[in-house]
């Protein structure tokens, strides 16, 4: 078997995460396995590079760029003879889909990782995708419904396959033990923190709200970077919390903010799985997130987390609370 693992983009985030650990791991049980990348290279190329798995970036920067990218990959696909290829998200989904006409052999296999509605036009397009699809993968239940209603995927062609981490490779430590948490002091200020893309459907101003709300010990670290960026910057400004609220940019790996943190927040409106809710989960960091289609699908309310509704910050640092005093 020779296959293709095709994404948008290998920036830091859970879905290049997903590609990242499956190119490896299917390597490692001796399937020839490379990654594609519609965009520019990203610091997750990077990784898969040094971890011995060929990277092709197509580099395309506008929607100019697809009729050739569409092009490129038929003869990528036919130069290097890839007997199947698997798409991940819309963009890259829409491209195999394309160039799956006149490739005969080939199985095309793609992955809807969201349950955001919007923009509607993402779900038009993959509606029209997923007919050059042999299985759609979800990583959830409520990706899986989704995928039904919003890209008429049929219920015999969609496979539910939850995400999963590697806790021992990818984050350095084996889960509880003595190594985890050791930069967490119970004397110590409280620290809560955000580690994902700095993205309007994260809501993270909804969290620098709910930790105004909160004592003045408790702290805020924000990991990630985004089109959001400037939005949190005004938010944090305008509540004046600039001296409790840090923003630290993107890292390769989630291991030492969670290190670093007494809870992990994930106040998101929209999520198709939320990684970095089982990267926490794993290192024994509690988690508060709302409850919403893709993350009540990974978090038991008052079980494995803590669940809020959407866009309340006073619900929110309510049950930060409850986590920081237990």
């Amino acid at each position: 078997m020779k296959l293709l693992l095709r994404i948008t983009d290998l920036e830091i985030g859970g879905t290049p995460t997903v590609v990242r650990e499956l190119a490896i791991r299917l390597r490692d049980v001796g399937i020839e396995t490379e990654v594609a990348c519609l965009k520019g290279w990203g610091p997750v190329a990077s990784q898969l590079q040094q971890a011995g798995v060929p990277v092709k970036a197509f580099s395309a920067t506008s929607l100019m760029d697809l009729h050739s990218v569409v092009g490129e990959l038929r003869q990528f696909i036919g130069d290097r003879q890839f007997d199947t290829v698997f798409s991940f998200l819309v963009h890259a989904n829409a491209i195999a889909a394309m160039a799956s006409r006149g490739l005969a052999g080939v199985r095309w296999l793609q992955s809807i990782q969201t349950t955001q509605p919007s923009p509607r036009w993402h779900w038009w397009m993959q509606r029209i995708a997923q007919h050059a699809a042999e299985k759609v993968i979800v990583p959830s239940q409520s990706a899986a419904d989704a995928a039904h209603d919003w890209a008429d995927a049929p219920g015999e062609k969609i496979v539910v396959i939850p995400n999963a981490v590697d806790f021992v490779r990818g984050m350095g430590v084996s889960p509880m033990s003595s190594d985890v948490g050791h930069g967490r002091d119970a004397r110590a200020t409280k620290k809560i923190g955000f580690i994902g893309r700095l993205d309007p459907v994260k809501c993270i101003p909804d969290l620098i709200a709910a930790a105004a709300k909160l004592p003045a010990e408790v702290s805020l670290k924000i990991w990630g970077e985004g089109r959001d960026r400037k939005r949190i910057e005004a938010t944090i400004a305008k509540l004046h919390l600039a001296d409790r609220v840090q923003l630290h940019g993107a890292i390769p790996s989630p291991a030492e903010a969670l290190a670093q943190i007494d809870c992990l927040v994930l106040p998101s409106a929209a999520e198709g799985f939320g990684l970095i809710l089982i990267e926490a989960m794993a290192a024994g960091v509690p988690v508060v997130a709302t409850n919403v289609a893709g993350i009540r699908d990974v978090v038991r309310d008052g079980e494995t987390g803590l669940l809020v509704p959407v866009g309340d910050p006073a619900k929110l640092a309510e049950a930060i609370g409850r986590i920081l005093d237990d």
